[in-house]
Formats: structure tokens, sequence, C-alpha cells
């Protein structure tokens, strides 16, 4: 029995091991020297696609003048650009701002929905809408570089190429933010644009573009079912699964400015979770053989994370019962790190060091995907959200 016990300790807090410490430097050897594939538009050709961007939007009157103004800010050519939004029931300033810049920008076409339909919702009456070959889907928080278009774009001269991801990275955090979660969202973000880019040159299978800023072919295009929480991953996967390449681009650069209150990232990666195992039931195709590309990719970098919680637990519990069976001096210092490291975590959030802080954001976040699938397995459904407080919100109000 105690063999099995120590099997399993090992094996559990191995794989936690390999998806956070291994995996990355596996992305690290195998993309060395390694380009993403061509050919590419060139920016001055007359051959770029037609555009359509679409934007579901709630509430977003904070934002809502930048993102518009932002968009079209853009290198690439006005005449094939469209803007597309659609305001889910948005109680306030959201609607009137929108009326108002309709009459600016011709390219905006606005679209008011008098009952919540959630993302996928809208984003299907608007992809409805869409006629150009190329869909660029963004968030309202989400703000485009004047090149971001066209380096997102270019990569449709490649007929393989079904999907592109933006990199999106958080601007420097503003005065009076920052004591929160911000510094360790915001680098979460900039290593998961890195393994998505390095997956991306390996295997053509960036594991999801970010929601706020990618662009899709209309023939690749699978619009998420109503219902689902987190379209993006969806949209990404139906692409390789239809047999097309799915790349970030890091030179396509967007910003999305990242919240600083626990609480909210808490609520926002607990709703993500939910997203995460309905997509996981939807591909689970998708993760076999584990040795091809996509799915060793999807293994290593998603579901072995989306399971840390349960891993995380079953090595505490089978590390316990080792001890408890008289287990000697090697699971007992063990067990004292797996105790402890929570502990260090819970003292991060009132002593300022950074290590401390990113320890206790783990074991915080995993409790969030726990709480998500949780409401998964007990079918807990919903696409409708709520913006989060983000940090420009946040020093608005101070000002």
């Amino acid at each position: 029995m105690s063999w099995l016990l120590s099997v399993l300790v090992l094996l559990s807090g191995g794989l936690v091991a390999y998806s956070y410490v291994g995996f990355p430097l596996l992305l690290k050897y195998l993309s060395r020297g390694k380009a993403l594939p061509g050919p590419v538009f060139a920016p001055d050709t007359s051959e770029l696609p037609a555009v359509d961007i679409l934007l579901a939007a709630h509430n977003e009157e904070e934002v809502i003048e930048q993102k518009i103004r932002s968009t079209f800010a853009t290198t690439y050519p006005l005449a094939k650009v469209r803007l597309l939004v659609g305001s889910d029931n948005s109680s306030d300033q959201t609607n009137a701002l929108l009326q108002k810049l309709v009459a600016e920008f011709p390219q905006l076409h606005f679209t008011a929905f008098a009952e919540r339909q959630g993302k996928p919702g809208v984003m299907q009456h608007l992809s409805t809408q869409a006629t150009a070959p190329v869909l660029v889907l963004t968030d309202a928080n989400v703000f485009f570089g004047p090149d971001t278009l066209y380096e997102l774009v270019k990569h449709f001269a490649n007929s393989q190429v079904g999907l592109v991801g933006a990199g999106v990275l958080a601007p420097p955090a503003l005065p009076g933010t920052g004591a929160g979660v911000t510094t360790q969202e915001s680098t979460y973000l900039a290593r998961e644009n890195h393994f998505k880019y390095q997956e991306s040159l390996i295997w053509g299978a960036a594991m999801g573009a970010h929601g706020g800023a990618f662009a899709v072919r209309r023939a690749a295009y699978t619009p998420a079912p109503v219902g689902f929480v987190v379209d993006d991953f969806f949209i990404s996967m139906a692409a390789l699964r239809a047999g097309y390449r799915v790349l970030l681009n890091p030179a396509a650069r967007a910003t999305e400015d990242v919240g600083d209150h626990a609480a909210e990232e808490f609520r926002r990666k607990a709703r993500i979770s939910v997203g995460n195992f309905q997509n996981l039931h939807e591909f689970k195709a998708l993760l076999w053989p584990p040795w091809r590309g996509a799915a060793l990719a999807f293994w290593s970098h998603k579901v072995l994370r989306w399971l840390t919680p349960h891993l995380l637990l079953l090595s505490l519990a089978t590390n316990v019962a080792l001890v408890a069976r008289g287990g000697g001096w090697f699971w007992q210092l063990a067990l004292a790190g797996q105790l402890g490291l929570p502990l260090l975590g819970l003292l991060g959030r009132v002593l300022p060091l950074a290590g401390l802080r990113f320890v206790g954001h783990f074991y915080y976040m995993n409790l969030a995907l726990l709480v998500g699938w949780w409401r998964y397995v007990r079918g807990q459904r919903s696409a409708v959200w709520q913006p989060t407080a983000r940090n420009q919100q946040q020093v608005a109000r101070t000002l």
C-alpha cells in the first residue's frame, strides 16, 4: 500500500511540476531557430483582404470611446475595415457614446440588444452581419496599436493559417495601483503570450488566442455555442480541429488593462474555469494521440493546469496517508512543504514581498479553478458577464 501512495504523491506532484517548469523548458528547446511560417502579405499590397471587427460590449462607458478611436487609428486601409459593435443590454452611457461615434465613423455599425445575450450570443449575431473574408474579434478594454490589424491579417496569405492571435500585454501600472494582483496578472499574461508564440513556432498550434484581439479566417470560424463561457478558446481549437494552423504573432501588439483586486480576479478565473471544462469536453478528441504536437501542447499547457488543484489535493492527501503510515523523513519534509507554501502565500498578502505574493496568487487562482470545476460539475453555465474593475477605472474615480 505504501508503494502505491508513494507513486501517487510523486506522479501528481510531478505532473504539476512538468506543466509549470518542464513544459516551458521543452518549448524553449524545441523553438530554437524557428520563425513563424510564411508567406505573408506586404503592407502596401492591394491584396490585403477586407476585415470585419466584431466587438461585444456591456457597460463599457469608461473605455468604449477610446476603443473605437484607437481601432480606427490604424495603418490598415480604412476602406477595407468595418467595426461591428453589439451592446449587450448596457445600462450606462455605452449606447449613447456609440450612437455619437456612429455619426463620426461611417465604418462603425452599432446594434443595441434589449436583453442580455452573453458574449457568444452577441458574437453570433454580429458574425451574421459580417461579410469580410477575415474577422477580428476584440474586447472593449483591449486597445490596438497602429500596426496591430496588419500584423494579424498579414499571415492569411498562407492558406494553411486559420487564426492569428495578438500579443496582448498589460500597460505600465498607473499611479495608485499595483498593491493587489496587477503585477502577478501582468506577468502571467506575458508568459502566456510567450508560450503560445513558441507553440506557434514549433507546431502551428497556439493553445488559444487571447479573446481580446485575434483574427480568424471566415472559412475557419466556428462560433462558440450560446452558453459557452470561454468562446476564444473554443474558436481557436475549432480551427485546429478543422486542420488549420493557429498562430500568435507578438508583433501584433495590443494592451489590456488588468484588475488589481484579488476578489475580482478570483471571480473572473472561476467563471473562466467553467468554460475550460466545457472546452475540454468539446475537444477531448484532440488529446489523442498525446505525442502529436497539438495534443502535447493541449495536455501540457492547458489540461494539466486546469487539473492542478486536483493534482495538488491528491498529492497532499496521499502524502498525509503515507506519513500516517510511518513514512520516513523524505515524505515528512515533503508534507511540510505542501502545507508551508500555502501559508507563506497567505503571509504574502500582508508582507510586501514579491516572491510570497506570487506564491499566494498561484494557490488563490488554483482555488478559483477548483470552484469553477465544481460549478461545471453541478451544471452551472452562464455566458453573461460583467466587466471587472480595471485600473484605469479605479484611478479615474480617485481623481
